[in-house]
């Protein structure tokens, strides 16, 4: 079947964030019941459900069926609430023109890298 949850997928995206199943079924507003079901491949999930799984997950529906190998999310959600210099910055970038933005990413990544950098020199 076309568009299905390939359960050891799903596995894998909940092992990357380093959680457990207790804690992705609640990020995904499911029994863990429900959620093992899932995992386990006892249950197919609805494809709303997928897309909400994915993104509870930071991956991509395309990811969770089948479709890439790329784990990488299609899209995020910032809460104001949990992150709110970050949803101030993604609202304010909204009326940024291309050449800002660009700028805004070279520096974005600059400052990861050499936050690394010091994470690893300490």
């Amino acid at each position: 079947m076309e568009n299905q949850l390939i359960p050891e997928r799903l596995k894998m995206a909940r092992e990357k964030l380093g959680i457990t199943m207790a804690e992705a079924s609640r990020r995904v507003n499911l029994s863990k019941i429900g959620y093992c079901r899932y995992e386990y491949g006892e249950r197919v999930p609805s494809y709303q459900t997928v897309e909400v799984i994915a993104r509870c997950l930071c991956t991509s529906v395309d990811y969770l069926v089948g479709k890439t190998d790329d784990m990488s999310p299609d899209y995020l959600v910032i809460s104001k609430k949990d992150a709110p210099y970050l949803f101030e910055l993604v609202q304010n970038a909204y009326s940024f023109d291309s050449d800002t933005l660009k700028r805004l990413i070279t520096y974005s990544t600059r400052i990861c890298k050499s936050q690394l950098t010091s994470k690893t020199d300490k």
